[in-house]
């Protein structure tokens, strides 16, 4: 059997699915496994920073226990963002909420309201009351994402009751990597009773793929805005969703977030 120290250093080069497993081997591996060596390289490399960001104070005693903590929503930066870790592979997502988007005339009264949601894990979420003009932008870094790693973006959002307007005219989803728009396609923000419409991947005139609206675990809808790849150098991601082409009035769409995660 190889020294404690030695089965530690190889599985830090393994994935923290695979020390998982291994530590299900014996007891010796269960011990390696535990290693602060492992789990440190499993960590990222800004993970003080999220330790000190977040909103509840995290209490741990081992590097170990900390990767378990980062795997469920941790809320940080003064509660305008979620941040979680891929339990399988340790990548880094993030959930930016909509008071850290750009969404036009938001804090004017007259077409969207701020109102606290039991739902929501944010304090406030954006609810459209009415506006022919919708837009709504989101930026990220890729130095906050784990290198090298496709990612796909998610509008987080509801639709009330009383909605209007929504499935008139299909919204312009893309997203900008630097300067290259890498993404691009057509969705339709339909009612949650439209679901039989929604499950077909439909092609436009323009041959572009319209989007899926999901239901997600957490009860709230889900569509992509599109997809990219982060490599080694930091650049700027841009996401955006737009309607102001058909000209008509629409409400009832509530929005809590964007949602930056690992796409396998």
């Amino acid at each position: 059997m190889l020294p404690e120290d030695c089965i530690s250093t190889i599985l830090s080069f393994t994935s923290p699915e695979d020390a998982f497993r291994s530590s299900l081997v014996s007891s010796a591996f269960r011990s390696a496994v535990d290693s602060d060596m492992v789990w440190e390289r499993f960590l990222p490399s800004d993970y003080p920073e999220i330790v000190l960001s977040s909103v509840t104070p995290l209490n741990f005693s081992s590097r170990k226990q900390l990767f378990q903590l980062l795997c469920d929503p941790v809320v940080i930066d003064g509660g305008n963002k979620i941040f979680k870790l891929e339990k399988s592979s340790g990548k880094k997502s993030y959930i930016l909420s909509a008071k850290e988007l750009s969404i036009t005339w938001s804090y004017n009264p007259l077409y969207w309201s701020w109102i606290p949601m039991a739902e929501s894990r944010f304090s406030r979420v954006a609810v459209l009351r009415t506006t022919d003009w919708l837009e709504i932008r989101g930026h990220i870094s890729t130095q906050m994402l784990t290198p090298n790693s496709s990612y796909g973006a998610y509008l987080i959002f509801k639709i009330s009751d009383s909605a209007y307007g929504l499935d008139l005219m299909p919204a312009e989803v893309a997203v900008e990597v630097g300067n290259q728009q890498v993404s691009y396609s057509s969705v339709f923000l339909q009612h949650q009773e439209s679901k039989k419409k929604q499950m077909e991947m439909r092609k436009s005139k323009e041959g572009k793929y319209q989007g899926i609206v999901r239901e997600r675990d957490d009860g709230w809808m889900e569509i992509e805005v599109g997809e990219f790849f982060s490599g080694e150098n930091d650049e700027e991601v841009k996401m955006s969703l737009v309607e102001v082409k058909g000209c008509h009035l629409k409400g009832g769409l509530v929005i809590e977030g964007i949602e930056v995660r690992p796409k396998h």
